[in-house]
């Protein structure tokens, strides 16, 4: 007999269940410290959460918010985070049961999340949508010649006069960067959380602010015998012009006392570009957000497309079966129409591997050289990538 049931909490419910949440994470802090930081992300979210008859055995939060895709378009997107399942409840359907309830048709026809494990995801149709460049790298290098920057126009602002100046810097960058997504006071509240848990024995955030961009980061005091070897993290870097990307990193290659940085960068982050040897920079790509197309006739005429394109693809969806069947995929000028054929499909591919490249990061080119996308039409693969590129790789650098 099964037992659980599904349905929307209240914020009541959602806030109470925000210690299990971390343990299912294995987040150690205080019940107030947990519940603070996803406070502002209640409202305007759909709650869910799964019952053993009273009590409450898992959660997933879906935040209403917007993405920018292909052709500079914000589009509504269902983020899912705060999946969880209590310990002594797993592996009796809990998750698949959220995840429905998570993925309306009713709902947004896109939906991203960060995957704690992309291999449960994939399950419900997921596919790695962007990826990140995590660099470490030394301080005190100078930029390769012809580069120039201007580190005193960068200023250290306290963090009340920070933030709205960085709000109002970010809005400008995700207008136009594919990937990135719309914040609200909720969004802002959790992502620069500062408690001294997050801290882990760094400095509270610090903002670099430039005219045309900033930095927020920590830093960690360390000393050995042969003096000073502080870290510094960047916890967000945002850069609205080349010139600000110079002169933000000039400043922060330079800050006293500091050896090495850590930061999780773009996939085709610049940063690299303006040393005199890349190879000084070590780094290496990680995936990031993954995106699932839950209605793939309304999700695909959202973004532009790079060529014209006609094909007609044929797509197995298990999880939201509206989306299996044969789609005419038709792009003229940018705009693509899709509709519903029986005609002999040109190529055959899995609902997660289009999700992942809806931005134009991942190339079904590539995919079908995996042997994961099955190509009937010689050379019908290679014309549905090449539309769907972007003119820069996307990236969302945002754990949500």
């Amino acid at each position: 007999m099964d037992t659980y049931t599904v349905r929307e909490l209240t914020s009541e419910e959602m806030v109470a269940a925000s210690p299990m949440v971390a343990r299912a994470f294995l987040v150690d802090g205080s019940e107030d410290d947990i519940t603070a930081r996803g406070a502002g992300l209640l409202a305007g979210s759909v709650n869910l959460g799964a019952f053993a008859q009273e009590q409450q055995v898992g959660t997933a939060q879906v935040q209403a918010r917007s993405l920018c895709v292909p052709g500079g378009a914000s589009v509504p997107v269902g983020a899912v985070t705060a999946v969880a399942v209590a310990s002594d409840h797993r592996r009796r359907g809990l998750l698949t049961r959220l995840m429905r309830a998570a993925l309306p048709r009713s709902g947004p026809a896109v939906s991203a999340l960060w995957a704690s494990e992309a291999a449960i995801y994939g399950r419900f149709g997921y596919g790695v949508a962007t990826e990140l460049t995590r660099y470490t790298l030394p301080t005190r290098i100078a930029f390769r010649p012809g580069i120039t920057a201007d580190s005193s126009l960068v200023r250290e602002l306290p963090r009340d006069e920070a933030i709205p100046v960085i709000r109002a810097l970010y809005e400008r960058y995700a207008e136009h960067r594919v990937g990135a997504l719309t914040r609200t006071d909720g969004n802002w509240d959790h992502h620069l959380f500062d408690s001294t848990r997050v801290q882990a024995g760094r400095s509270p955030l610090r903002f670099a602010v430039h005219p045309e961009g900033y930095a927020t980061y920590r830093a960690k005091p360390v000393w050995n015998d042969t003096g000073p070897q502080g870290q510094l993290d960047v916890h967000e870097f945002i850069a609205t012009t080349p010139q600000a990307t110079a002169d933000l990193w000039r400043y922060l290659l330079d800050i006293d006392l500091v050896r090495t940085i850590h930061y999780d960068g773009d996939p085709d982050d610049p940063l690299a570009l303006l040393l005199p040897d890349t190879r000084v920079a070590l780094r290496k790509r990680l995936p990031a957000l993954h995106i699932r197309l839950v209605d793939v006739a309304a999700a695909l005429p959202l973004r532009r497309y790079l060529t014209p394109i006609d094909v007609v693809v044929e797509l197995d969806d298990p999880f939201c079966p509206w989306n299996t069947g044969r789609w005419h995929l038709s792009a003229n000028s940018g705009q693509m129409t899709v509709a519903s054929t029986e005609a002999v499909p040109d190529l055959e591919l899995d609902i997660r591997d289009l999700g992942a490249a809806y931005l134009g990061g991942t190339r079904l080119s590539a995919l079908a050289a995996a042997g994961l996308v099955r190509e009937h039409t010689t050379g019908a693969t290679t014309a549905l990538s090449n539309a769907m590129l972007a003119d820069r790789e996307p990236s969302c650098r945002e754990v949500f």
